[in-house]
């Protein structure tokens, strides 16, 4: 059976190739899931933008209608990192009903994948960090909301800190956090997950591997989850501009197959996300990204 795929052009705000934020990767990533041969018409979901009843799940009112409306204030914008035009608004809320999505396709299939998605600095009030909404968040109380999950364990392995996440789930004991980042990275106040492992700059992929391989029983064993959100930022890498770690492809295609793989033998639905990546070589930043796809092609 092929991997269950959701994706949507509309995921690229189509910004200027000089932006600091590299948003043509997401073309450039479907781009490279067709070229594998990972994406065709018989494994391809595409998202309607998500209903507001299900942002105010995971965020303020007040913050979702300036979204929405693409009002959300300068101060705001400035900490997201680009303006929230209704381009940005349109792709926000289609990511996170592409992430709700392809974790209703996982509680089905046991994996599927949002080719976006990750958004994971996003806080109940406000965006930051190049996240205007957090779609694992939203994903995540929808399906508690209907009662299509009772627990639910975030696995965040991109290189910064899911403070995002944590604030939104903070004192909800539905909901397990876990981050395992760089700690001398953004941002600069961490907000306390569930469980957080901050790594040395600099560590390469064999001692990452050996620290992620140590806690991933632990986190069964606490949580016992109904499905697993998995954000597989790439920016891990050793190129990459925004990270610290140095890690190569085959150090995260490693990465990705032992937490696919761990969650996968105990039969708990996957729902990856691409997370963060920040390279100017998009068509290099996008192979990066394929890795996940890659990866959980192999337990679909």
């Amino acid at each position: 059976m092929p991997l269950a795929i959701v994706h949507h052009p509309d995921y690229d705000a189509k910004f200027p190739t000089t932006h600091r934020f590299p948003m043509g990767k997401y073309s450039a990533l479907l781009q490279a899931l067709r070229s594998r041969g990972l994406l065709g018409d018989n494994n391809s979901y595409t998202p309607a933008p998500a209903q507001r009843e299900w942002l105010t799940l995971a965020h303020d009112v007040d913050y979702v209608d300036q979204v929405i409306a693409s009002t959300v204030p300068p101060a705001i914008e400035r900490e997201i990192g680009f303006a929230v035009d209704a381009r940005v608004s349109l792709r926000a809320r289609l990511a996170s009903a592409g992430t709700l999505l392809a974790a209703r396709l996982a509680l089905g299939d046991g994996i599927a994948c949002n080719a976006a998605g990750g958004s994971h600095h996003a806080r109940r009030a406000q965006g930051a960090g190049f996240c205007t909404l957090n779609d694992v968040a939203v994903a995540a109380q929808v399906l508690l909301a209907n009662g299509e999950i009772g627990t639910a364990l975030v696995v965040d392995l991109d290189v910064h800190q899911g403070d995002g996440t944590a604030d939104i789930f903070a004192g909800d004991r539905r909901v397990f956090t876990f981050s395992m980042h760089c700690g001398e990275n953004y941002p600069v106040r961490k907000r306390a997950s569930d469980w957080d492992i901050e790594l040395a700059a600099g560590m390469k992929g064999e001692e990452y591997l050996f620290s992620l391989r140590d806690v991933l029983p632990d986190l069964v064993d606490e949580v016992r989850p109904d499905i697993v959100f998995y954000n597989a930022g790439v920016d891990v890498h050793g190129d990459d501009r925004l990270g610290k770690l140095k890690l190569t492809n085959d150090d995260i295609a490693e990465r990705d197959k032992t937490v696919i793989g761990f969650f996968r033998d105990k039969q708990i639905p996957v729902c990856g996300v691409i997370g963060g990546g920040y390279a100017t070589d998009v068509e290099v930043l996008a192979a990066r990204h394929a890795l996940l796809f890659e990866a959980a092609a192999g337990f679909a």
